[in-house]
C-alpha cells in the first residue's frame, strides 16, 4: 500500500474562461493534490490510503463517499470546528489558476488525528507542501516525517502555492528546504525549480534517490543514480490540466512499484526512461477529462507500449 498525507477538498471549476469576477457558474469536483495521487494510484491498480481531515459537513461527506468509491482507504478525521476545504479554479485555455481558501479542516490536522494504522504495511508515504502553510498541520506533518525518515521511503511533491505564504516567503523556503532534506523521491515543475534555484536552492546538494521535473509540453526529466534522462511528452489535445502533475506523480510511484524499484534497487537509464514514459502517458491522458480525478484506469491502458515496457522491466 502507498499512503498519501495531506489535503482533500472540493474544486469548483469555472465553466467559462476568463476572470473569476466574470464567471457565473462552476462545476463541483473532488481534489487536493495528495488525494489526487491516492485516487490515481488506486485507478492504476495500487492499494492506496489517504490521511487527511474534512469538516463535519456535506462536502466532507461527499469526499469520503467518493474516495471509498474509488477504492482508497480513508484515515480521515471529521472536524466539528472547521469546514471542508474548497478551491475555486479558473481555466485560462486548459491551464488552471487557483483561489485556495484558508481556515479549513485540513489545516487543523493534529497529531491525534493521524491513525498510525494507515502506515502499517505501507511501502511509501507521499506528501506535499500545502499543509506547511498553517499550524497545527505544519507541526503534525513535520513531526511525522521526522519519525519516519529512514524507516519508510518518503516522496514529496513541492507543489508551490505562494498565495498561502504572502509576506512569509522566507519561511516557505525554509520549510521546503526542510522537506527536501527528509524526502527520498521528489517531484516538481520546471517553474518551481526555477523559482527555488533563483533563491539560491541547489537540488544537487540534497541526497535524493529520484527527482522528477515536469515540463508540460516538453515532457519530463528524471534524475537518479547519477543518471539524467529526458522523456518526451505524449501529445494530446488538453481539455483541463487540473491535477495533471498529480496524475504524473501517481504514475511515477506506480511505475516504481510495478518495476520493483520503489524501495530499493538500481534505477538505471532504462528504468528511468520506462517509468518516465509511463508517467508522461498517464499525465497526458488525464488532461483530456475535466477535474483532478482524471487518471485512466489500468484496464484502459493495459495494452499500451508504455505499460507493457513496465511489465518487461519488472521481469528482469
Amino acid at each position: 500500500m502507498i499512503t498519501s498525507l495531506g489535503e482533500v477538498l472540493i474544486d469548483f471549476i469555472a465553466l467559462q474562461e476568463g476572470s473569476l469576477k466574470d464567471v457565473r457558474s462552476f462545476e463541483k469536483h473532488p481534489g487536493g493534490a495528495p488525494a489526487n495521487v491516492a485516487v490515481g494510484l488506486a485507478r492504476l491498480g495500487i492499494e492506496s490510503a489517504l490521511i487527511s481531515k474534512v469538516g463535519d459537513d456535506p462536502f466532507g461527506e461527499s469526499l469520503l463517499e467518493r474516495l471509498r468509491e474509488e477504492g482508497v482507504k480513508t484515515f480521515i478525521s471529521r472536524d466539528r470546528e472547521k469546514h471542508t476545504g474548497v478551491v475555486f479554479v479558473q481555466l485560462v485555455g486548459a491551464k488552471p489558476e487557483f483561489i485556495l481558501y484558508d481556515g479549513v479542516a485540513y489545516f487543523n490536522l493534529r497529531k491525534e488525528d493521524v491513525d498510525v494504522k494507515a502506515l502499517e504495511g505501507s511501502e511509501l508515504l507521499h506528501f506535499g507542501s500545502v499543509l506547511f502553510a498553517r499550524e497545527p498541520s505544519r507541526s503534525t506533518v513535520f513531526d511525522l516525517l521526522s519519525e519516519l525518515k529512514g524507516k519508510l521511503p518518503l516522496s514529496y511533491d513541492v507543489n508551490l502555492r505562494e498565495d498561502l505564504w504572502r509576506g512569509r516567503e522566507e519561511e516557505m523556503l525554509k520549510d521546503i528546504e526542510r522537506a527536501l532534506k527528509l524526502a527520498d523521491i521528489v517531484k516538481l515543475g520546471d517553474e518551481e525549480l526555477a523559482y527555488l534555484e533563483g533563491r539560491g536552492m541547489d537540488l544537487e546538494s540534497f541526497d535524493f534517490r529520484l527527482v522528477a521535473i515536469t515540463k508540460g509540453a516538453e515532457g519530463s526529466e528524471l534524475r537518479g543514480g547519477g543518471i539524467s534522462v529526458h522523456v518526451p511528452a505524449y501529445w494530446v489535445e488538453p481539455l483541463d490540466t487540473t491535477g495533471a502533475g498529480d496524475a504524473f506523480m501517481s504514475a511515477l510511484l506506480a511505475g516504481l512499484h510495478y518495476s520493483g524499484l520503489l524501495a530499493s534497487g538500481e534505477l538505471g537509464r532504462e528504468g528511468l526512461e520506462t517509468i518516465g514514459r509511463f508517467a508522461n502517458l498517464v499525465a497526458s491522458l488525464s488532461t483530456t477529462k475535466r477535474g483532478a480525478w482524471s487518471v485512466p484506469g489500468i484496464e484502459e491502458i493495459r495494452e499500451r507500449d508504455e505499460v507493457l515496457a513496465l511489465y518487461h522491466l519488472s521481469r528482469r
